[in-house]
């Protein structure tokens, strides 16, 4: 048989056993994929704004900002970093505590003015606050514009 005899038996042995059956491959389900539709819409991160839609009041040659007036610190942020946190009354003002958004919190009254279209506030109760913002109308005019701030509640 030669040098090999043993190697030779062992294969003849292999190739008379019965052969094996392998099973069959698992079946897959095709992959669906996913096509997010509410990337143009508000993130779910975000506070929601009340927006109120642009009125006229009076004629609209006459809505302006008043840019000889001194800024207020929180015209410095956009309306919607702003977040209503809480409310205190001293000596008969009801006074409204506005988180800036940066971690600081400042106090707010019915006439001051916060965000960065001159949004005047013209009510303030303990649950929100009623601002009037002098937006660009896009005809080189100014435009008013309502918004609230509501109270967030921490859950």
């Amino acid at each position: 048989m030669g040098e090999h005899g043993d190697l030779k038996d062992y294969i003849a042995e292999t190739k008379r056993r019965p052969q094996g059956q392998i099973d069959p491959l698992p079946t897959f389900r095709p992959y669906q994929s996913f096509s997010y539709s509410a990337a143009a819409m508000r993130s779910p991160f975000e506070q929601p704004v009340e927006d109120g839609a642009p009125t006229f009041v009076g004629n609209p040659s006459n809505v302006k900002p008043d840019f000889s007036r001194e800024k207020e610190f929180l015209e410095n942020f956009n309306f919607a970093s702003l977040s209503m946190v809480g409310t205190l009354e001293q000596a008969g003002t009801l006074w409204a505590l506005i988180n800036d958004g940066e971690g600081a919190i400042h106090r707010v009254t019915q006439g001051n003015f916060m965000g960065k279209n001159h949004g005047k506030i013209i009510e303030a109760t303990r649950t929100r606050l009623e601002i009037v913002e002098i937006v660009p109308d896009g005809l080189d005019g100014w435009v008013e514009r309502p918004r609230v701030l509501k109270l967030v509640e921490k859950e």
